[in-house]
C-alpha cells in the first residue's frame, strides 16, 4: 500500500524496489522503508579508486553473493541459472525506473555477467572428452659404414723456401723482377756492378793464354832433349831441367785455369736470377746500394725470399695418446701407418667448411717432443691454382679409427640427462620409450649413435617437450622447413 501522501506512481517503483530487495536480504528491504535515505551506493574518488559502502546492509549482500556463487557452481549452477533470468528481467525494469540508487544498478549488472559466465563455464566443466594424442615429428636412423676422424691444427710451408743472397760484392745496378710476383726459373731478379769482375775476367783470360804458351814452350824444350838423351848429346843434368820445367808449365796453365773459372763464376754471380720458381717477396735492397757477397753466404745481404707454390705441405702435431691410439688401430690391423704408406689427409681454411681440399700424409717424425708431448707430422695438399700461401693457418682431418657400422641422427633428436644421452623411440603402439645410447663424433653434420638403437626405429625429432614415457603419440613425418 502506498503511504500517505504518496502518489500511485511513486508507490508503485517503491514496490518493485522492496521486491527485489526482499529476494536478495531481509535486512535490506527494512533499510530501504525510509524513502528519504536510500542506501548509500559506492563513492568513485578522484584518483580512480571507488570508496566501498560498508554499512552492514551492503556487507550482508557481499556475503550473501559469496554464498551463493560458491553453492551455483557445486550444484551446477541451476540456482543462478535461474537467478540470472531473474536479475536480467529486474535489469530491464529498472530502465523504466531512473531513480534507483547506483548501488542497485551496480549489483545488478555485476549478477548478470557473472551468471552468464557461471552458466559457460558449467557447459565447459560438464563435457569430460579426452584429449587427442600429442603430434610429434620421428624418423629413422640412417644405417651405413663410417670412419672417425681426427682434427688436428697445423699451417702451411712451402717445400722450397729460398733466401735470395749477394754472393759477390759491389753496387746493385737493377732489380728485374715485380715484388710478389711469380717467377720462372732462371728469371733474372737482380743485376750487381759488373765491369769490375768484367776486368778479372780479362786478366784471368791473359794469364791462362799465357800459361799455355808457356807450356808448349816447356813441351817442345822436352822433346828435344828426350832425343838429345838417348844420343848423349846433353847431360842428365840439362835432360832433368827440361823436363821439370815442362811438368812446371803445366801446373801455371791448370792454376791460370782455376782463377779463368773462378773470373767467370763472379761474373755470372753479378747476374741473380731464381734458383726456383714460385713467388718473390719484396726487394730488401733498393738500386744503388752496396751489397756484400760471401760464397758460404756469411755476410752476404739478404735481398729477397722466394717460395714454390704447389705442392703446399701442412705440418701439425698429434698428441701422445692419439699416437698410442694410431699404433694399437696397427696392431689390431684396422688402420695403416703413416710410417708405411700414405693415408688419406683432408684440409681446410680458416673461412672454409666440409675440409674441401684433399692430401695424404707423408712424413711422421722420428721422436716425441719432450716438452710438448706431440710428435710432428706432414700433409701435402696440391695447389695448383695457386690460390693458397705459405703460412695460412688451417685444420687437417686424417682416418683416427678403421670402419664400422653405425646410426647416423640428427643432434636435435638427443637429449641430456647429466652425462647420459638419450633419445625418445615410439613402438609399435605407438607409445614413447626411453633410450639411453652412446654417441660418436660428428659426420656429415649428422651425429653417430654407436649403441642402443637399432635401425628401421622411429626417433622422435620434434615435439621432445610433449611427451614422457609410456605415452600414446601420434608419430608423423617430420616436416620439411620453408624455403
Amino acid at each position: 500500500m502506498p503511504d500517505a501522501g504518496e502518489s500511485d506512481a511513486d508507490g508503485g517503483k517503491r514496490a518493485r524496489f522492496q521486491l527485489f530487495d526482499a529476494r536478495r536480504n531481509q535486512g535490506y528491504a527494512a533499510d530501504c522503508d525510509n524513502p528519504e535515505q536510500p542506501p548509500r551506493a559506492d563513492t568513485p574518488r578522484d584518483d580512480g579508486t571507488v570508496e566501498f559502502n560498508n554499512s552492514p546492509m551492503a556487507t550482508r549482500t557481499r556475503q550473501i553473493c559469496s554464498r551463493k556463487f560458491h553453492a551455483a557452481w557445486t550444484s551446477g549452477c541451476g540456482w543462478w541459472t535461474q537467478t540470472h533470468k531473474r536479475m536480467i528481467d529486474l535489469r530491464f525494469q529498472q530502465d523504466e525506473t531512473p531513480n534507483l540508487p547506483m548501488k542497485t544498478n551496480r549489483l545488478l549488472a555485476t549478477a548478470a555477467l557473472t551468471g552468464g559466465l557461471l552458466v559457460a563455464g558449467c557447459g565447459k566443466h560438464a563435457s569430460k572428452t579426452a584429449p587427442p594424442p600429442p603430434v610429434v615429428s620421428v624418423l629413422q636412423p640412417i644405417a651405413r659404414e663410417v670412419i672417425e676422424w681426427d682434427e688436428y691444427i697445423g699451417r702451411l710451408e712451402s717445400p722450397e723456401t729460398v733466401e735470395i743472397r749477394a754472393r759477390v760484392s759491389g753496387y746493385l745496378e737493377k732489380v728485374h723482377f715485380k715484388e710478389g710476383k711469380e717467377v720462372k726459373k732462371g728469371d733474372l731478379l737482380f743485376t750487381i756492378d759488373r765491369r769490375p769482375y768484367k776486368a778479372e775476367l780479362d786478366r784471368a783470360v791473359a794469364d791462362y793464354e799465357r800459361a799455355q804458351s808457356q807450356t808448349e814452350l816447356a813441351k817442345n824444350d822436352a822433346d828435344r832433349a828426350q832425343k838429345l838423351i838417348q844420343t848423349k848429346a846433353i847431360s842428365t843434368e840439362d835432360y832433368d831441367t827440361k823436363v821439370k820445367t815442362y811438368t812446371s808449365a803445366q801446373a801455371a796453365e791448370k792454376s791460370a785455369k782455376a782463377n779463368l773459372d773462378l773470373a767467370t763464376l763472379n761474373w755470372e754471380f753479378t747476374e741473380i736470377r731464381a734458383p726456383i720458381e714460385g713467388r718473390t717477396s719484396r726487394a730488401l735492397v733498393t738500386e744503388g746500394n752496396l751489397v756484400s757477397g760471401g760464397v758460404s753466404g756469411a755476410g752476404a745481404t739478404l735481398l729477397t725470399t722466394l717460395v714454390s707454390l704447389d705442392p703446399l705441405y701442412l705440418y701439425g702435431d698429434a698428441d701422445e695418446r692419439s699416437i698410442l691410439k694410431y699404433l694399437q688401430l696397427r696392431r689390431e690391423g684396422k688402420r695403416v701407418s703413416a710410417r708405411d704408406e700414405q693415408i688419406p689427409a683432408e684440409m681446410e681454411l680458416a673461412d672454409e667448411t666440409g675440409f674441401p681440399h684433399k692430401g695424404h700424409m707423408d712424413f711422421v717424425d722420428n721422436r716425441i717432443d719432450p716438452t710438448t708431448g706431440t710428435m710432428r707430422a706432414r700433409g701435402v695438399f696440391s695447389n695448383a691454382d695457386h690460390g693458397l700461401s705459405p703460412g695460412f693457418f688451417a685444420r687437417i682431418r686424417i682416418p683416427g679409427s678403421g670402419k664400422y657400422p653405425a646410426l647416423l641422427l640428427p643432434d636435435r633428436c638427443l637429449g641430456s640427462d647429466q652425462a647420459q644421452k638419450f633419445v625418445y623411440v615410439v613402438n609399435a603402439e605407438n607409445k614413447v620409450e626411453f633410450r639411453p645410447v652412446k654417441t660418436g663424433p660428428m659426420i656429415d653434420g649428422l651425429r653417430v649413435v654407436k649403441e642402443g638403437l637399432k635401425p628401421g626405429e622411429q626417433v622422435i625429432v620434434e615435439g621432445l617437450m610433449r611427451v614422457r614415457p609410456d605415452v600414446v603419440v601420434d608419430p608423423r613425418p617430420p616436416t620439411e622447413p620453408k624455403k
